[in-house]
């Protein structure tokens, strides 16, 4: 049997083996967990921007090229210098953290490409804490106002970011800190404690007027009970009392002398004890 004729079948197949180990990088891939990808066809449909691949194992041409975006939750922190209401400089540390939304990685690549973190994460994170923090004073954004603050920048970031235009879901905003200049911090805490003090002694001045105004009720009920009781008093009722006590230390068993009439009013008058 002559196999000759098989040989130009044999070298294509060799050939074939060889050309498909030098392109199974271009021709086979994997997208692993935690990551999503977006095709580009050169030759025909440009970017897949509606078809999101998942994780697992790709076969594609040659001439297509996967983009293959980590979607897991990431972490940006930025110090930056804003200027108060007033024009202060005030230095602030945020943080931010967030992840592409998974079925947008291909908006988010038209748009932004790989290096979205600084072509959208940062400026926005930067101008959203500038403008926020632009409408308030240093005092405000130091102690008064500081939760009112944070609140506002989180919920404009996050509008931003997770608007259609840019596909980022954000999931926190942290402000690390807030430093101010040494005298402006020493002027706002002299303040504040001053404003304490104010209050501690408005308290106290409360108090005591409320003290002052329970012992003047307490004050006119005890007189208002005594002029009830002292008008209840005639002479014959102090009599009658008085005979009845009388006739009570009488009936005792300690030795007396009572006189009959010799007391201030006719009342019993008792001598002497045991």
């Amino acid at each position: 049997m002559d196999n000759r004729k098989f040989l130009p079948f044999i070298v294509i197949g060799v050939a074939l083996f060889f050309a498909i180990i030098y392109l199974s990088s271009s021709l086979f891939l994997t997208i692993d967990a935690g990551e999503r990808g977006v095709l580009f066809k050169p030759f025909g449909g440009g970017l897949q921007k509606d078809k999101v691949f998942e994780p697992g194992f790709v076969v594609k041409a040659p001439w297509n090229e996967m983009h293959v975006y980590n979607v897991r939750e990431q972490n940006v922190e930025e110090t930056m210098d804003v200027l108060d209401k007033n024009g202060l400089n005030i230095a602030v540390d945020v943080s931010v953290r967030f992840h592409p939304m998974y079925n947008k990685v291909g908006f988010l690549h038209e748009n932004f490409g790989k290096d979205f973190i600084l072509q959208l994460i940062v400026p926005e994170v930067r101008s959203t804490v500038r403008r926020v923090m632009g409408r308030y004073t240093a005092e405000e954004i130091y102690s008064t106002k500081r939760a009112e603050v944070e609140e506002a920048i989180i919920l404009e970031t996050e509008e931003i970011l997770q608007s259609e235009a840019n596909n980022i879901q954000m999931r926190a905003l942290l402000i690390r800190s807030i430093n101010l200049p040494d005298q402006i911090r020493t002027a706002i805490e002299s303040k504040l404690k001053q404003e304490q003090e104010a209050l501690a002694y408005q308290f106290r001045l409360e108090r005591e007027k409320s003290e002052a105004e329970r012992k003047r009720i307490a004050a006119e009920g005890e007189a208002q009970a005594n002029k009830i009781i002292n008008s209840s008093l005639t002479e014959e009722l102090l009599k009658m009392r008085g005979i009845e006590a009388t006739t009570q230390l009488s009936e005792s068993s300690n030795s007396k002398v009572v006189v009959i009439g010799g007391g201030e009013g006719g009342l019993p008058l008792i001598l002497g004890n045991n």
